[in-house]
């Protein structure tokens, strides 16, 4: 279930890329934010009129986060390809758990992964310095999702807070898809690819995940995790003829290697 829901979401995003000659990376995130609503409204179920603004304020700052997110990473993935923005995006959760951390280990970690990103953006004829600030701006979004998300599972029961936040993030993606529609009636490839996206990234790693958390540690969850920049770069690889040079492989290798040190590493 792990695998098919690492495998999904990226191949989500491969797909999902077919449609930016058309819709560009902001529509298709748009259709995803849209599939992203319709799932978790329908899982979540929620009663905003009961929120309390205790609870509407990281409920708000989550559909801020979760659309410049998702918007920062298609760009990113439109201008430097799937492997290397997912991997630059997940410095993000890795930045969050090493933060919490106070053991040598971890500052290992920490020196591993800021080596790895310096090898990523070191100057070159070819780098794409504005996709890779989008793929770290997706990383700090990331951060935030996680932290964000915590406070809305602490004051939102259920899934509420997290269908109310994607129902807010596909409100302020609805002029933006308006817009994309007037400028450019899509074609209907175009529009298929897009939802194909928001169903394979959205709905399927959302109700995967759900069901995997039932039965798999929190520790080997996220330990899982880790192999995601490497799943995005053979999907971007097989799927979009996207290569990656050894130093880009080494890099992703090097980031993974120290999320899975970190989490092998702790006790408990």
């Amino acid at each position: 279930m792990m695998i098919g829901s690492g495998l999904s979401n990226q191949t989500g995003a491969a797909i999902g890329s077919h449609a930016f000659p058309v819709l560009g990376p902001v529509g298709v995130v748009a259709v995803r934010q849209y599939v992203a609503a319709i799932v978790l409204l329908a899982i979540g179920r929620p009663r905003p009129r009961t929120f309390t603004w205790w609870q509407w304020r990281p409920v708000v700052g989550l559909a801020v986060v979760f659309g410049t997110m998702n918007l920062s990473l298609y760009t990113a993935i439109d201008r430097i390809g799937l492997g290397l923005a997912v991997t630059l995006e997940f410095l993000g959760p890795l930045c969050v758990a090493l933060a919490a951390a106070r053991r040598r280990v971890d500052a290992c970690c920490a020196l591993i992964a800021a080596a790895a990103v310096v090898t990523l953006m070191r100057p070159r004829p070819s780098a794409d310095y504005l996709g890779m600030g989008l793929g770290l701006l997706a990383a700090v979004c990331w951060a935030s999702y996680i932290l964000l998300n915590r406070a809305v599972g602490r004051r939102v029961p259920g899934a509420q807070g997290s269908a109310v936040a994607a129902a807010l993030s596909a409100l302020m993606f609805l002029p933006v898809g308006i817009a994309v529609v007037v400028r450019q009636p899509p074609t209907v490839s175009a529009v298929a690819y897009a939802v194909t996206a928001g169903v394979l990234s959205s709905a399927v790693p959302y109700l995967a995940d759900l069901f995997t958390l039932r039965r798999v540690p929190a520790q080997a969850f996220g330990l899982f995790m880790s192999v995601n920049p490497v799943l995005a770069a053979l999907v971007g690889w097989v799927g979009l003829g996207q290569n990656l040079g050894w130093a880009e492989w080494t890099s992703t290798g090097a980031i993974v290697a120290a999320n899975a040190l970190s989490i092998l590493t702790r006790r408990g």
